[in-house]
């Protein structure tokens, strides 16, 4: 990641000075899932207004989560979006002259994102970007990877990462492109059974490439590897808060002999250097083939050529003399794929029904071309058809296609119906090892045909599980929601070729060391991830559902994927308007287009609030919807306090909450405590509701005729998905939802969330914990600064004639749906002090249906 400074100044020609003030990557991994947040502030030193740069590149496994801007005190947060929306928004901004200012543009491992914003005079702007992946095993080990390119000297510079793997880490190495002698010792590392904490922080000097000058040795790949303890044969089931994962890569087990056809484009078009690294691989894939395997290698243009014309077990006679064929290929011709590909699957039919090849293997064929077919069946979707019903989901299809001028959109639907999968070998010097380390990939199958089986009353919402095949050094990962928190046992069956097998542990993290929902988020990713899969193949119908569905749980989660954009606002100036700006997500069939769209700025007054959250340790939140933001809070007190919520003496409406505690003390000795039990009055038609994790009471003072009285007054509508909503005649309408927390929980209960709608039929008077923002609030945010978590930056607050210190964090709204929508809000310490009118003992009072 690096800042730079662009030489086109807006006001003046002087030279520009941009300092970098600081660059710091923090990386959080729990069970392979990696939370990744870059931060970098950078200060406009000139006496003129300059535009400045922030570029990095991360995983294209990732998914984007936040993007935020503050500059002048003022923060501008990014916001998921449907891509066809932004797009519409985006090109209605460009029609009015403005130009976006967001670029993804896609490597091999990285996509880079970029942005650029006019600062003032001696002012600075601070960028964080926040982005998160499912680390995937290969060759025998995770990978987490942090590309750094600052371009200059740092005054603070840092790459922080913690990992914890429940099942025990077997070995962790790191490692850097830049790292030299000097620079080697600088890498902290320290492991034990389960946790790791890297650190990589040069002073300023220790980075310069000599004495004074302004050169940086730091530029380059920073890289971790690790791997986890594999003791068990089936792997490992974690749960946290409602979720499951399960990692499978038993050890120890033999490899299924394959039989591979290699199918290589000798087209013109792979004229010089592709097709010496062609045959520099083939050379190497050849000699690395096991003697049980059979083998075969068929050259294409517009003819196609075979080796022989049956698969050869790989024997050291049959792979010298496959070389020395392999050795004489030369370019010629146009590209016949569909007649390539026909021969190759034929010969392994004719094989197979000739009992030429073991019965147990598995057949597959590696493709590597480099362009279109313009041959004989040049219709890509009749080639893939033809190609689909002729292996008849017998074997596995890899392509491999060689440089950009290639379909990789052909390629990746044709694998992908075939058991398979694509990849993109890139024109360069290394070319060659790309062939083989792909092909080091899956040239060990370990199980073929791997279905795992969960409980079906246990669990659901579950993705993928089954898979055609799982290769040496790689992983299998499922995962779900439990629908019985209650689980005395969780047996799971796993299936596949030559093996069959059950039952075994469920492992509980520690919850000290686990980040937020991420069993949750690292279910949604990979959920995400399959739904794209499934978008681009099968039936019209069956792509449109599995696109609607990942592009709602895009959304819902805030990742950025081909579906989405985040949305963010670029500031105005002098010069120009506020120009509104996206990112987007890359495939690898496509490239990236940079677009803009439109958020307003922070104002300085606001108006019908209403109350969001309840959760947790009392999360307050206040929406504000005239500004597009929220306010929160938390109120900490014994458990059993009753809170005034809402009263208004006018409307006659009352509610109290009262707070319940953890079962028992967790190990960090902070009790969380929840809200269990609601009182709500309507007191001008006498009717009292008690509503509980447990029961709802219907209370009614005698002096009315009950039922009619109530069924006049009141209206209650309860969901199987633990909802309740109560609506109050002539007033408003409360939402209760009910969350549930697995009943063997060592330390959190059952609680419960409060919503409130149509606020404004309130009075002006009415006032509680909640009921005093129902009409508004005015504040102003300025001084945005790094806080204590480089995710959640720190500000001053400006609100009710004080000013506090607050930060940007996110909330859930469970409104939606039972998983939450995150909302990002600003944060009020020590209970809302400042914001709340008095402090929060005001607010106590003595029993359920009593006003303070």
């Amino acid at each position: 990641m690096g800042n730079q400074a662009n030489s086109r100044q807006k006001r003046s020609t002087s030279e520009s000075t941009v300092e970098v003030h600081s660059v710091m990557v923090e990386c959080t991994v729990t069970s392979r899932f990696a939370h990744t947040v870059m931060t970098s502030t950078a200060l406009n030193k000139a006496n003129s207004s300059q535009e400045i740069f922030f570029e990095v590149e991360l995983p294209k496994t990732a998914f984007i989560t936040n993007f935020s801007m503050e500059i002048e005190g003022k923060v501008y947060v990014g916001e998921v979006k449907e891509k066809e929306k932004a797009k519409k928004q985006y090109e209605k901004a460009v029609s009015t002259g403005q130009t976006a200012g967001l670029v993804k543009a896609s490597g091999r491992k990285m996509e880079k994102f970029s942005v650029h914003v006019n600062i003032a005079a001696e002012s600075n702007v601070t960028f964080i970007l926040t982005y998160e992946e499912l680390l995937q095993r290969k060759l025998g080990h995770y990978e987490i990877l942090t590309r750094v390119k600052p371009n200059t000297v740092i005054q603070q510079f840092q790459i922080l990462t913690n990992i914890y793997e429940p099942q025990g880490l077997s070995y962790v190495d790191a490692k850097a492109t830049f790292l030299s002698n000097e620079l080697l010792p600088l890498v902290e590392k320290t492991v034990t059974d389960k946790k790791a904490h890297i650190s990589f922080s040069p002073t300023p000097e220790q980075q310069r490439k000599c004495p004074g000058c302004d050169g940086t040795l730091i530029e380059g790949d920073f890289i971790i590897e690790y791997d986890v303890k594999r003791d068990k044969r089936l792997g490992e089931i974690q749960i946290v808060n409602g979720y499951f994962v399960h990692f499978f890569a038993p050890p120890d087990l033999h490899r299924v002999p394959k039989n591979v056809v290699f199918i290589i484009d000798r087209s013109g078009s792979m004229y010089g250097n592709k097709i010496k690294q062609t045959r520099e691989a083939m050379l190497a894939i050849l000699q690395d083939l096991h003697q049980e395997d059979y083998f075969a290698v068929i050259l294409f243009d517009n003819v196609v050529n075979c080796w022989k014309e049956s698969l050869t077990k790989a024997t050291k006679e049959n792979v010298a003399e496959a070389m020395e064929y392999v050795k004489g290929i030369r370019d010629e011709g146009t590209t016949n794929i569909n007649s390539a590909m026909l021969r190759g699957i034929n010969m392994l039919v004719q094989d197979r029904q000739d009992n030429h090849l073991p019965e147990k293997s598995m057949d597959m064929i590696i493709l590597l071309t480099d362009g279109m077919p313009n041959d004989g069946e040049s219709n890509i979707q009749k080639i893939q058809q033809n190609v689909r019903e002729a292996m008849g989901g017998n074997m596995t299809l890899f392509c491999l296609g060689f440089g950009n001028d290639v379909d990789y959109n052909f390629l990746d639907v044709m694998s992908k119906e075939n058991k398979g999968l694509a990849r993109r070998i890139f024109e360069a010097s290394d070319a060659a090892l790309q062939l083989q380390g792909f092909y080091d990939e899956v040239s060990s199958p370990l199980l073929l045909e791997v279905d795992l089986k969960y409980p079906d009353n246990q669990v659901d919402s579950l993705t993928t599980r089954h898979f055609n095949q799982l290769f040496n050094g790689s992983e299998i990962v499922v995962a779900g929601r439990l629908m019985d928190n209650d689980l005395d046992n969780f047996l799971v069956e796993v299936f596949g070729q030559g093996a069959t097998v059950s039952d075994w542990d469920v492992l509980y993290p520690d919850e000290e060391y686990i980040f937020g929902d991420f069993t949750e988020r690292l279910w949604a990713y990979l959920t995400i991830q399959q739904l794209l899969e499934k978008s681009k193949s099968g039936e019209p119908d069956e792509k449109a559902n599995a696109t609607a569905k990942a592009l709602d749980m895009s959304l819902q989660y805030n990742f950025v994927t081909p579906l989405t954009s985040m949305v963010v606002t670029k500031p105005e100036t002098e010069d120009a308007t506020a120009s509104p700006l996206i990112a987007d997500k890359l495939t690898e069939a496509g490239t990236g287009v940079a677009t803009t769209t439109g958020t307003g700025h922070l104002t300085t007054t606001a108006s019908n609030s209403r109350l969001d959250n309840l959760d947790g340790d009392p999360h307050f939140m206040i929406e504000l919807p005239n500004r597009n933001d929220a306010l929160c809070f938390n109120i900490n007190d014994t458990p059993g306090t009753i809170f005034n919520l809402v009263r208004d003496s006018i409307s006659g409406i009352l509610v109290n909450g009262q707070i319940i505690g953890d079962k028992k003390i967790p190990p960090d000795g902070k009790i969380n405590t929840y809200f269990w039990k609601f009182g709500i009055i309507h007191q001008i038609f006498g009717v009292k509701l008690e509503i509980t994790t447990q029961e709802i009471l219907v209370l009614q003072d005698v002096h009315y005729n009950p039922l009619l009285t109530f069924l006049c007054s009141v209206d209650l509508l309860v969901t199987k998905d633990g909802k309740l909503t109560v609506t109050l005649k002539d007033s408003v309408k409360f939402i209760i939802l009910l969350h549930k927390v697995w009943k063997k929980h060592p330390y959190h209960r059952d609680y419960l969330g409060i919503y409130t709608v149509d606020t404004h039929l309130l009075s002006p008077s009415v006032h509680g914990l909640l009921g005093q923002f129902y009409h508004g609030i005015d504040f102003e945010v300025t001084n945005l600064h790094p806080g204590e978590d480089p995710e959640k930056p720190d500000a001053t607050m400006f609100v009710k004639g004080q000013e506090i210190n607050v930060t940007r964090g996110w909330q859930r709204d469970f409104r939606r749906n039972w998983k939450g929508e995150n909302v990002p809000c600003w944060f009020v310490h020590n209970n809302g002090l400042g914001l709340i009118d008095g402090v929060e003992a005001d607010y106590i009072v003595s029993d359920l249906f009593t006003a303070v």
